[in-house]
Formats: structure tokens, C-alpha cells, sequence
């Protein structure tokens, strides 16, 4: 059996809505189990397993569009918009005379040692509760006080996306150099691991409501804990 580029450390899907069905089915038991199934075997994918993928928003003609249970695999969606004045000037000089070649930076190995150390940051019990207050308040708006959006969201956030919001917020506090994590850091990276989640009515989407307003108007109205500092590393919510 020979196999098929996705067994890889990292995969790059450039535009992933030009992929048929058939193609999206396979990534979702890839990127869900972490393994792939050929002709009846099943082979598992190395550690790290990490996919990054491209979509194009404005073509409409031969792609399709992402199900929501694929959307819901990707810890983070990322608006990339066009780059300003000085980023395209250093494109233009940097591809116009030596064009720059892809080297390693990362080992496989301090990938993992890297994914190890982010999961053993520090998550308070009460920073938890506020992460799944953020998205339960997708689910159930008129709870949380956001009438506004009941009738803008038609189906809220995954576990999934529960799940997502604390590993960002642990890369992020990590990346800071802190072994626990703030609700800033939460709220950091709320929109880019939410929104892309959510399903929106037809009427919002027809109005051409942004989700990630929606999730930064989420993050505004439910109460953050308020750290305090005793001295001791760890900081204590209240």
C-alpha cells in the first residue's frame, strides 16, 4: 500500500472548498481519529499531526462549501485580508530577486515537547466556568441577556468548540511565558476558535451579519472573573 501525502507532520490543503465530498469525508475521519483507511486497512497518522488549510471566500463557481461537522474540527479560523502598503512593497522585493526557500525552524520533537508544555497550563476552575459561559451563551442568547441575538445564531457552538477555547488559551498564556491561564487570554482568541462554529440564521446571513462580531458581541456581556494577585505564582478568582 503506498500512502497518500496526508501522512505527514503537516498538511497544507490550499483552498480546501475546491475538494469534492469525497475528499472532505476522508478528512474528517483524518482529522477527527487521526488516522486514515485504505482498501479496508487502517493506518495511523505520525504526532504531530497538524493541517492548515486555505479557503477561498469570493469564487462561487467549483467549490463546496465546508459541513458544519469539518468546520468544527479546526481549532482556529484566521481572516487573512490583503497586506498593507510596506507588507506588499517587502513581498514584491523579497519574490523579485531571490525568491526565499521553506526551511525547518521546528523538529517534530520540540513540536511535541511544545504541545505537551501548553497542555499542562494552568486552567482555574472558575476561568473554566467562564469559558463555558461563553458558549453556552451562543446557545441559549436570551439567558445571557443578549435578545439581540436570538434571532441571529440558529445553532451555537460544540463542545468542541469548549474544548478549543481552553487549548488556544493555554498556547497563548504559554506563549506569554505564564503556566496559567488569564481571561484575557480568552477573550484573545474567543472569535477566531468560535465563529467560524457558529450557523446563522438565514436572515442574518442574508443581512450579512459577521460571526465574529457576534462572538466579540458574546464576550462583552458575559462576566469575566477579575483576577487576585497573593503572591504566590497562581493567581485566585473571584
Amino acid at each position: 500500500v503506498e500512502l497518500g501525502p496526508v501522512v505527514a507532520n503537516f498538511v497544507l490543503a490550499d483552498e480546501i472548498n475546491r475538494a469534492p465530498a469525497k475528499v472532505q469525508s476522508a478528512m474528517l475521519e483524518m482529522m477527527g481519529e487521526r488516522q486514515v483507511t485504505i482498501g479496508g486497512q487502517t493506518f495511523p497518522l505520525p504526532e504531530p499531526f497538524i493541517v492548515i488549510a486555505t479557503q477561498n471566500p469570493i469564487e462561487s463557481e467549483g467549490v463546496y462549501p465546508l459541513p458544519e461537522a469539518q468546520r468544527d474540527r479546526f481549532l482556529l479560523k484566521v481572516d487573512v485580508n490583503h497586506p498593507s502598503g510596506h507588507e506588499e512593497f517587502e513581498i514584491l522585493r523579497r519574490m523579485s530577486v531571490d525568491p526565499p526557500r521553506a526551511k525547518q525552524v521546528l523538529s517534530p520533537d520540540v513540536i511535541r515537547r511544545l504541545q505537551s508544555a501548553a497542555d499542562s497550563v494552568f486552567i482555574h476552575n472558575l476561568v473554566a466556568e467562564y469559558i463555558v459561559r461563553i458558549v453556552l451563551a451562543t446557545r441559549s442568547a436570551a439567558e445571557f441577556h443578549l435578545p439581540e441575538l436570538v434571532g441571529v445564531i440558529e445553532v451555537g457552538a460544540s463542545p468542541r468548540a469548549t474544548l478549543g477555547l481552553a487549548a488556544a488559551a493555554r498556547a497563548v498564556a504559554l506563549i506569554h511565558g505564564r503556566n496559567y491561564v488569564l481571561p484575557t487570554d480568552i477573550a484573545r482568541v474567543a472569535s477566531d476558535v468560535i465563529a467560524h462554529r457558529l450557523l446563522l440564521s438565514f436572515d442574518a446571513v442574508a443581512d450579512g451579519v459577521d460571526p465574529r462580531v457576534v462572538v466579540e458581541r458574546v464576550v462583552s456581556v458575559v462576566p469575566a472573573p477579575q483576577p487576585v494577585w497573593s503572591g504566590t505564582g497562581h493567581p485566585e478568582f473571584r
